[in-house]
């Protein structure tokens, strides 16, 4: 039978790339480590880490252990955190979250799962996606309100321990331009016309998203600020520094601003929960992934039929709603 200490132990050298370095992390003599990795090799009858002067490799069999190390290690620590629920006073519920899906659509969803289930105890964490995946894979939160743009989702079938993405709807980016702009009347305009402009950037990993967009159009991108928040964004772009892509759900209507849509290809993002594949049911995590659920097909409706800003509480508004 494997060890799973030795097994941690590879993991580490894995991570590390020397055995020292492992030896440091885990507070353990390097002789140790190797003591380890050789009654590990003894186990599996193969070579596990080839040591150099230029560090640790490891064989196939030594990556396919780790693989497997990472694993037993989030499924033990979802053992640890649902251990820690069961013997809690009062059941408990953590989500992890994006800002701006958090903020539109959290608040109703919350509102609905509290309503049915006040003996929940309820902690909400704010998390990027890949770090929001990580803390479901691990235990540390239920399920996670994340997106991504274009390509992949934050969860790819078949990943172990096993997570799923469910898709909840589309959020298509506007373009957002300062009130006396050249296009400020247009219905939609492509991103070739905004050659002469420069750019505010909402949030730092629209970056590369967008660099992508321009180049397909055949322009520069022209950063004139970066920010991590797209109301500030928006107050840059009241003020005349530039223009920017900001999401539906971030529009900011009572700025002085226009919005006006991007021609094909529209950029947008999606939204979806990160739930955990569990042998057994999870009647609060199902219950929140239920209502969030109805909350973004609401939102998602508004943003289909309507032409401006909505909230999931809020009436659509005409194009340029803002200005």
């Amino acid at each position: 039978m494997i060890d799973v200490q030795r097994l941690r132990v590879l993991r580490a050298v894995a991570e590390h790339g020397s055995f020292n370095r492992a030896a440091g992390a885990l507070l353990l003599t390097p002789s140790a480590v190797s003591q380890h990795i050789a009654a590990l090799e003894r186990t599996v009858g193969h070579p596990v880490a080839v040591r150099s002067t230029r560090g640790v490799t490891l064989t196939e069999p030594g990556r396919l252990l780790v693989e497997a190390a990472e694993s037993i290690s989030a499924e033990l620590d979802q053992v640890r955190h649902a251990i820690d629920r069961l013997t809690a006073e009062r059941p408990r519920l953590t989500v992890a979250t994006f800002t701006s899906g958090g903020r539109h659509l959290l608040p109703a969803a919350l509102a609905r799962l509290v309503a049915e289930h006040p003996e929940v105890e309820l902690t909400v964490l704010e998390r990027e996606p890949e770090d929001a995946a990580a803390m479901v894979r691990g235990g540390a939160a239920d399920l996670a309100l994340a997106y991504h743009f274009g390509g992949p989702p934050p969860v790819r079938p078949g990943e172990r321990p096993g997570l799923d993405w469910v898709p909840l709807m589309e959020d298509p980016l506007w373009l957002v331009l300062p009130r006396g702009h050249r296009l400020a009347d247009r219905a939609s305009v492509s991103l070739a016309e905004l050659d002469a402009d420069r750019w505010v950037l909402g949030c730092l990993r629209t970056e590369a998203f967008l660099r992508r967009y321009t180049e397909l159009a055949g322009i520069d991108l022209r950063v004139a600020a970066s920010t991590t928040d797209y109301f500030f964004a928006q107050t840059l772009v009241a003020a005349g520094v530039g223009v920017s892509l900001i999401p539906h759900v971030s529009l900011a209507p009572a700025l002085e601003l226009a919005m006006v849509r991007i021609e094909h290809p529209r950029p947008a993002r999606h939204f979806g929960l990160i739930l955990p594949r569990r042998r057994r049911p999870q009647p609060y995590t199902q219950a929140l992934a239920a209502a969030l659920t109805a909350v973004a097909s609401d939102a998602a409706a508004g943003v289909q039929t309507g032409d401006g800003p909505v909230t999931p509480t809020a009436p659509d508004g005409p194009p340029n709603a803002a200005r």
